[in-house]
């Protein structure tokens, strides 16, 4: 493509929008295109812009309503539900939808406004369809040749306020695309698509408005191109979205990906650690189940550093004089020693413990037993709670076991009496290397069926 090429600009020197006023209250079955051609004398080139909603009401998409207020709004949300293809965010009573039409707008379309209190009314049926057949039919009355757009009000994304789009159009390029051209600079346009259709929409409806009673308003001096396009081609494929998912399709996937999303994180980057980070996934961490509805889990959070270099130090003391009894050579214990060093490297780290308070005494070393083994799982899930709210958050970890090792000595460095029993250590910080997907696992071998 050279400079030579050049793409005629959308803009025209100059238009009018009028409304066409004196139009009926339409029901269903009534000439929706004479009812226009008697009110306006039409033009070659015009462009008609319809309001939905009167489309609805002579096709016959509008739905006898309870009176009752309670009982019309819950028909309304069940009509939201069979409207769309899927929901894509809730905002207290609003459903943001993908509609069957393809078109994602609050409550799939259905609506109640402009109508008695005893209706609701859906989008047409196929408003490409529709503006086509209006189109045609207005050929046939006047001998004029009219695009046709057919209009509905929507939110914007990132943006406050609604305004008109089309969501059916006929004898109009809905996109006037400048990829390939050049502005007056030499600078060459890439992307550059100017929604026409959207564009006459929004600025027939500053004539139109919402109260008044106005359903049809012209367009003169747009001079309209027809490439065959609809309203249907400004639905962006779903493939070239980059924003596909709605909030509930990625809230689930993010609740899908949660757990997979924990990885054993060995190697930290300098990044320090947000302390609000860490507080609000030690608050995630204690909504973990419990027995009797008790508490039985608290966190330390080594924050001094020289206290955590002291305990760590008399820790490995303690797992040396252990690892030395046992049949292992010097640099076998080594190697196991070192495996602790990620305590001493990473950026934070946070030791859980068991503090069984409220748990019951039994008669019996059976039950007692049972109760101790209860109050574990407990502690494990709010473990893992702290895991995965960490990762959530970006935040790499690694529980170690040691502190389970050498209990004594974790209770005594940090003053705390027998009741509190270590559940680890969890090394915290920002993963020095972003972690890969998790493999799949394959729960066959190890989920037993009965």
């Amino acid at each position: 493509m050279t400079k030579d090429h050049v793409v005629e600009d959308h803009a025209s020197a100059e238009l009018t929008i009028f409304p066409v006023l004196g139009l009926p209250e339409f029901q269903q079955g009534d000439d929706l295109a004479a009812a226009i051609a008697a009110a306006v004398a039409l033009r070659d080139g015009d462009i008609l812009v319809v309001t939905s909603k009167v489309v609805s009401k002579v096709e016959g998409q509008v739905i006898p309503a309870p009176a009752d207020p309670e009982e019309r709004d819950a028909l309304r949300r069940e009509l939201v539900i069979k409207e769309a293809r899927r929901v894509l965010a809730r905002r207290n009573r609003t459903l943001i939808t993908e509609n069957r039409l393809g078109i994602v707008a609050a409550a799939s379309g259905v609506d109640g406004s402009n109508l008695r209190q005893d209706e609701l009314a859906l989008l047409p049926l196929d408003p490409d369809a529709s503006a086509a057949q209006l189109r045609e039919r207005l050929r046939e009355l006047v001998g004029a040749d009219v695009a046709v757009i057919i209009t509905d009000t929507m939110g914007r994304a990132w943006r406050m306020g609604q305004t008109d789009n089309a969501i059916g159009s006929a004898g109009l390029a809905v996109l006037h695309r400048y990829g390939g051209s050049f502005d007056a600079h030499g600078n060459e346009l890439q992307v550059t698509e100017v929604a026409i259709a959207d564009e006459l929409s929004g600025a027939a409806d500053l004539v139109k408005g919402k109260i008044g009673g106005t359903p049809v308003a012209v367009v003169r001096g747009f001079r309209p191109q027809d490439d065959g396009s609809t309203a249907r081609d400004l639905q962006r494929p779903i493939e070239d979205d980059l924003f596909n998912l709605g909030v509930e399709e990625a809230m689930q996937l993010g609740r899908l990906d949660a757990v997979p999303a924990r990885r054993s994180t060995r190697q930290f980057s300098a990044e320090p650690v947000d302390p609000e980070d860490l507080r609000a996934s030690v608050a995630d961490a204690l909504t973990a189940p419990a027995p009797h509805h008790t508490h039985p889990v608290r966190f330390v959070w080594l924050r001094e550093r020289a206290l955590r270099e002291r305990l760590l130090g008399r820790m490995r003391e303690a797992w040396q004089a252990d690892l030395e009894s046992d049949p292992f050579t010097a640099d076998q214990v080594q190697r196991r020693l070192a495996k602790g060093d990620i305590l001493f490297r990473a950026p934070e780290v946070v030791l859980p413990f068991l503090v069984p308070d409220g748990a019951h005494t039994y008669r019996d070393q059976r039950r007692n037993d049972c109760e101790r083994t209860m109050f574990l799982v407990a502690g494990g899930a709010a473990v893992q709670g702290l895991l995965v709210s960490l990762a959530a958050r970006s935040l790499g970890s690694c529980w170690i076991g040691s502190t389970i090792f050498s209990a004594e000595v974790v209770r005594e460095v940090l003053g705390l009496d027998d009741r509190w029993s270590p559940l680890g250590a969890v090394a915290i910080g920002h993963p020095a290397e972003p972690a890969g997907p998790r493999p799949k696992w394959d729960a066959g071998p190890y989920l037993v069926e009965r």
